[in-house]
């Protein structure tokens, strides 16, 4: 199956070009998924030196690792303060600092490949929906003091002076936030594995994995893999393939909208060179990419738009914030489902031995799902234990078969916080 039509599938490099499995055949470890979660664990192996097979059921990005926004940056979908709030300062620290080396770690993996991957500068703003100067500045400090950010506090006239919306007050700048091509990323890092010795084969679903003695039996529609570790890296394309892992997974629809070139009506709306978003539950988030286009995603929704309904609806969404633009159609819109746990948190560690899961990235999967493949490679190759720090956040019942149910109701609440936040935080100043 070829990729959705997307920015993304509109302006790739070539995919890998990887074989459908039409044999059996035996490895140490067999990863289920083709996207980023898999594809780094494939990497993460190889660089060690272990010989690996990597099953994807499409092809290699086809899902939420090669359609969301491409922000780069440190942190999980959870708020960091909150982890800190929760584990202690100690411990939100260390994970904090696994997704700074998984940050560096992507850093090194695309040198020599910058203009393909990743767009010219870095940075990104998030703004405050909320009038509430003191709690952005106390983010900000905190961040800095625990986490040893450099985040920028912009008030609300430096915001204006970029971002020319009565949407926002205060901000604040996060300097090295890199903005990416995530399917150009995710082949190119398919292609490192590849060339390390991992065996990538695509349009090769799993069907259905049973264990005999001490090896693992992954039956494909015309092949088998026997496996003595199997690592299951599906996040919200799971599916009914592992009960367990499928009941613990949250599949939530997002979408994402490319404009028209805007050509010089872009600087009505906006003048900083940086990716941009607001810090409410439900979130808008958008940078410019190609010939002055916006890039802009949000949304979670149950519903599956067609492409010319979503092109309006996210417009709408897009108007909403900057009214200026009326008239500016869209060129592609597309959804996706990102895997989320009930926590917010990665879902990485161990069923039993030999089997392992690394799932759960949703809102922050560039680099978390590098950081989650490094655990997870680290631990089959060295018995590297550091995976069991994501031990506390389990795989919690996320009310399957009633999850898109959920995932819409979760949404309309988010947005109900927001609006009695704005209602407050008025009353308030």
């Amino acid at each position: 199956m070829t990729h959705i039509d997307s920015y993304y599938s509109r302006t790739a490099e070539p995919g890998i070009q990887a074989q459908v499995l039409r044999t059996e055949i035996d490895t140490p470890v067999c990863i289920i998924g083709g996207g980023l979660a898999g594809i780094s664990t494939a990497l993460g192996l190889a660089e060690r030196g272990i010989n690996c097979v990597l099953l994807e059921a499409q092809q290699v990005g086809w899902g939420a690792s090669g359609r969301n926004g491409g922000f780069v940056g440190r942190g999980f979908s959870q708020n960091a303060l909150k982890l800190a709030k929760t584990l202690g300062e100690s411990h939100a620290r260390r994970l904090y600092s696994l997704t700074g080396q998984a940050f560096g770690l992507m850093q090194q993996r695309i040198e020599g490949h910058e203009e393909s991957i990743l767009q010219p500068g870095s940075g990104s703003v998030t703004a405050s929906w909320f009038d509430d100067e003191p709690g952005v500045k106390h983010y900000v400090a905190e961040m800095n003091r625990i986490f040893d950010e450099t985040l920028e506090f912009w008030p609300r006239e430096k915001i204006a002076e970029n971002y020319l919306t009565s949407r926002y007050y205060d901000g604040f700048l996060k300097p090295d936030t890199m903005r990416m091509h995530s399917l150009n990323y995710t082949i190119h890092t398919a292609t490192l594995a590849m060339q390390k010795g991992a065996r990538i084969y695509e349009g090769t679903p799993a069907k259905k994995i049973r264990r005999k003695g001490s090896r693992w039996h992954i039956v494909t529609p015309s092949g088998l893999v026997n496996a003595d570790q199997i690592v299951y890296a599906c996040s919200g394309y799971i599916g009914s393939l592992h009960g367990k892992l499928s009941r613990a997974t949250l599949p939530v629809a997002t979408y994402v909208l490319l404009t028209e070139p805007l050509g010089e009506r872009l600087h009505d709306a906006i003048r900083a060179p940086y990716a941009a978003g607001d810090n409410r539950f439900s979130s808008n988030y958008y940078r410019i990419v190609g010939d002055k286009q916006l890039l802009w995603g949000g949304r979670v929704s149950m519903f599956q738009p067609t492409q010319e309904r979503l092109k309006v609806i996210m417009v709408n969404d897009l108007l909403s914030v900057y009214p200026q633009l009326k008239g500016v159609k869209g060129e592609v819109a597309w959804g996706g489902f990102m895997g989320y746990a009930r926590h917010k948190m990665p879902q990485i560690g161990q069923l039993k031995p030999s089997e392992w899961y690394c799932q759960g990235f949703g809102g922050s999967g560039m680099v978390t799902t590098t950081m989650g493949g490094e655990l997870i490679a680290s631990a089959i190759a060295a018995d590297d234990d550091r995976y069991q720090m994501f031990a506390r956040f389990g795989l919690s019942y996320v009310g399957k078969p009633f999850g898109p149910i959920i995932a819409q109701l979760a949404y309309w609440s988010y947005q109900l916080q927001d609006a009695l936040q704005v209602s407050r935080l008025n009353r308030k100043f």
